[in-house]
């Protein structure tokens, strides 16, 4: 279960029945489930949090299915979405498929059928980011050396981050060498600190390629505030400080504490934050915070 504890389940769906028995199933299994009544309001979701896979009821007054299917994949083309419908036909399966469902199921609904196909996609989707994330591996900042800590290869961006770091350094990689060889000979097991340029960094050991080390720039994380929170989401500065603490997993009373105020003033915040991202508890404003705070 604790594998599935981040992964954000969206459910479509107009019948309020049919959402309730799928958000207990879902949270049963580990899954964070937001669900929306309507094309309109998934979207508006979407708009927050990226969903790892969508759960959507083709027949729907207003926007239908289809129609939601089409606009969600605009906006996350590489999130699962299966419809959930009682519509058999060939036309209207291949109709899902052309919108750019992946998968279908039938009403009425069996839960379990459902928590299988929901793994299924997700592990898919998963393994298709890493084989992408390998293809762009020309943007990430990993450069090889030898044993003796001589450049092999970088990429470019590890070149930009190094001429960065070096200042007037007009060799920086010949700097290094001498610093990698002796640490390359200690097994690498910690971080390289790297104090001789203008701007102190930390070198990581990635993995021995071949008869080679590769390894990886350390980029400084940026911790982010409240502020990301006001600026990416419809909420107030004193809202975004309440939802950044809870994210936190901060309880209300806490939350008081730290930002000076009542009990009941942080329980009204809270109440506000959840209408204003259209969710119905605290763990589903997390989760729309957390992915803001870490992304």
């Amino acid at each position: 279960m604790n594998n599935k504890i981040n992964y954000v389940v969206l459910v479509v769906d107009d019948s309020p029945e049919s959402l309730g028995m799928l958000n207990v199933a879902l949270n049963k299994q580990g899954y964070i489930a937001l669900v929306a009544l309507n094309g309109a309001q998934a979207l508006s979701i979407a708009e927050k949090i990226e969903p790892d896979v969508v759960l959507l009821d083709a027949v729907m007054p207003e926007m239908d299915g289809f129609e939601t299917c089409r606009r969600l994949k605009l906006r996350h083309p590489n999130t699962p979405i299966i419809f959930m419908t009682g519509l058999t036909d060939v036309e209207d399966v291949v109709k899902g498929f052309e919108a750019g469902g992946i998968d279908y199921v039938t009403k009425p609904i069996s839960p379990d059928e459902v928590i299988a196909r929901i793994n299924t996609h997700i592990n898919t989707a998963r393994l298709a980011l890493s084989a992408q994330d390998a293809l762009d591996h020309a943007g990430s900042n990993v450069f090889c050396v030898t044993d003796q800590g001589r450049l092999s290869w970088a990429t470019p961006k590890a070149h930009q981050l190094i001429d960065s770091f070096s200042g007037d350094d007009m060799s920086p990689w010949a700097t290094l060498a001498d610093l990698f060889k002796v640490w390359l000979a200690t097994g690498g097991q910690q971080n390289l600190k790297v104090n001789c340029f203008v701007t102190s960094f930390e070198i990581m050991y990635e993995r021995k390629q071949n008869d080679k080390h590769m390894l990886k720039v350390v980029e400084a994380k940026i911790e982010k505030t409240p502020l990301e929170l006001q600026q990416n989401l419809p909420i107030t500065k004193r809202e975004s400080e309440v939802l950044y603490w809870a994210s936190h997993g901060k309880s209300n009373w806490e939350i008081s504490q730290i930002l000076s105020m009542s009990h009941r003033t942080a329980n009204k915040h809270l109440e506000q934050i959840y209408k204003k991202l259209g969710v119905d508890n605290r763990t589903s404003a997390a989760a729309i915070s957390i992915r803001i705070l870490e992304s």
